[in-house]
């Protein structure tokens, strides 16, 4: 009886401290209509975006196919288009085809902050022209929509940032802190020749900015399982990148006498003990941050969860990573990409390789991930090297307590008073991962709103942008440049 008695007891102690945690949280998020704007012209700026998107600006893996006169083309565009602020503003050429503007402000002594985007877009895939409802490269305006490559990856954020400059020195809007805007070229492939040389440049003169905000986070609408309030996603880091490139050798020789293990088989077995044995979950500092502030927004059992993950977190965990995009937040994740071997059907190939791609989370090292494949392969016969450059890993991870964040989530909640901010973690990359060391704070945030059959659409076909989400972008900009500039 005195057993049963404590264990009540410790039961109903244990309750309270789990209710209580729960109760802690701050409440639901209260939506606030969406005011409109009357003094963006709609039309207008729709068809500015709409002539970016038809200049077929595709940065392609295997760089003899670029054609770096759409690049070229597209500057011009920008030129005729926005001729106030090629006036007003100094513009820099970097590397051939990046762009550097400068709006240099009152006070040589406050620090700068640094806007983003990229001109380039991904290829389209061979085969799927006619899945596009409206051509990849037409910049169509139909059903409410910009349509084509790059609407929403990334001209949107692109002109928009343009477009609100443009509309901020009509109005005489004189920036106390300098504004920078760092266009680059080839993102899509790793801004080794854009960003990279636009990082050095900026590096050499000694800038050091208060903040800098690249794409990578967006507004999610329905995307965020139990959350039914549109979340703005500011991130405050992004995963590493790592490729590593398994290969297998074999004598070669007519396929009716095969070894017992040929190049391709052994090749196979290896890419397969990588594949199931994925690294272990684990949740990282943006993620924890997330899903704070998410909770309120969550039914009840996943606030108890979260509140507890000191009891809860394996479970946590594991329900996480029962989805492609939750996964992706809580381990460094294995993709094989890439498999290659043999000539001919009747040929045994003498060597077989593929690549496997990894996503750092921050804390996952080069090192560390090369070791874990060895040992998981457990085969002297299996080579392993870098694929590419060497491993990257993940960014710094930004303070989402900062003055910056805070001026930034302000902003979000000025124009989308709907939505409840929160931070994250990029599970991709953008170009900002190389600007390490030019900022005090980095986050990734384009003001759209991406409802789920807009994931399938980035790098897929039918991408396209809401011309009101359009709008409302624009003005975020134009009220962020004037709250940190002010």
């Amino acid at each position: 009886m005195k057993t049963l008695k404590r264990l009540s007891i410790v039961l109903l102690a244990l309750t309270t401290v789990l209710l209580f945690n729960v109760w802690r949280l701050p409440g639901a998020h209260t939506a606030g209509a969406l005011p409109p704007l009357t003094d963006i012209d709609a039309t207008a700026v729709a068809q500015r975006l709409s002539g970016a998107v038809r200049i077929p600006t595709i940065s392609y893996g295997e760089k003899v196919k670029n054609d770096l006169a759409q690049l070229a083309a597209l500057a011009e565009y920008l030129k005729k288009t926005f001729p106030r602020l090629h006036t007003q503003l100094k513009r820099e050429t970097v590397a051939g085809h990046s762009l550097l503007f400068t709006w240099t402000g009152a006070d040589a002594n406050a620090k700068p902050i640094l806007l983003m985007a990229h001109q380039d877009v991904v290829p389209i895939e061979p085969g799927t022209e006619k899945l596009w409802e409206h051509p990849a490269f037409s910049g169509d305006i139909a059903e409410g929509f910009v349509w084509g490559r790059g609407a929403l990856d990334d001209k949107g954020s692109l002109m928009a940032q343009l477009e609100a400059i443009d509309s901020l020195l009509a109005a005489g809007f004189k920036p106390v802190r300098t504004v920078m805007l760092a266009l680059g070229h080839d993102e899509e492939i790793g801004g080794r020749e854009g960003a990279v040389k636009i990082a050095e440049l900026l590096k050499s003169r000694g800038l050091h900015f208060e903040f800098a905000l690249d794409e990578g986070g967006s507004i999610s609408e329905g995307i965020i399982a139990g959350v039914k309030t549109p979340v703005a996603s500011i991130m405050a880091a992004e995963k590493g990148y790592a490729s590593f490139r398994l290969t297998t050798r074999d004598a070669g020789g007519h396929s009716s006498r095969p070894p017992p293990q040929t190049a391709v088989g052994r090749l196979a077995r290896a890419v397969a003990r990588v594949q199931d044995a994925p690294l272990p979950t684990r949740l990282a500092a943006p993620v924890t941050d997330m899903l704070d502030r998410l909770a309120p927004e969550m039914p009840f059992m996943r606030r108890l969860l979260i509140a507890n993950r000191w009891l809860f977190g394996p479970l946590l965990r594991r329900q996480m990573a029962q989805a492609s995009i939750t996964n992706a937040m809580v381990r460094t994740t294995t993709a094989p990409t890439m498999f290659h071997a043999g000539i001919k059907d009747n040929v045994l190939p003498s060597e077989a390789y593929a690549v496997i791609n990894f996503r750092l989370l921050p804390g996952d090292t080069g090192p560390q991930l090369e070791a874990y494949i060895r040992e998981v392969v457990d085969d002297e016969g299996v080579e392993v090297t870098h694929e590419g450059f060497a491993p990257r890993e993940a960014s710094p991870v930004a303070d989402a307590s900062s003055p910056s964040f805070a001026l930034i989530a302000k902003t979000v909640q000025d124009v989308f008073p709907d939505v409840v901010v929160s931070t994250g973690i990029v599970i991709g990359g953008t170009d900002l991962r190389n600007y390490v060391g030019l900022y005090e704070h980095r986050y990734n945030f384009a003001p759209f709103r991406i409802r789920p059959d807009d994931l399938v659409r980035i790098h897929g076909h039918n991408e396209r942008l809401s011309v009101d989400d359009y709008v409302r972008g624009i003005e975020f900009y134009r009220r962020l440049m004037r709250n940190a500039a002010s």
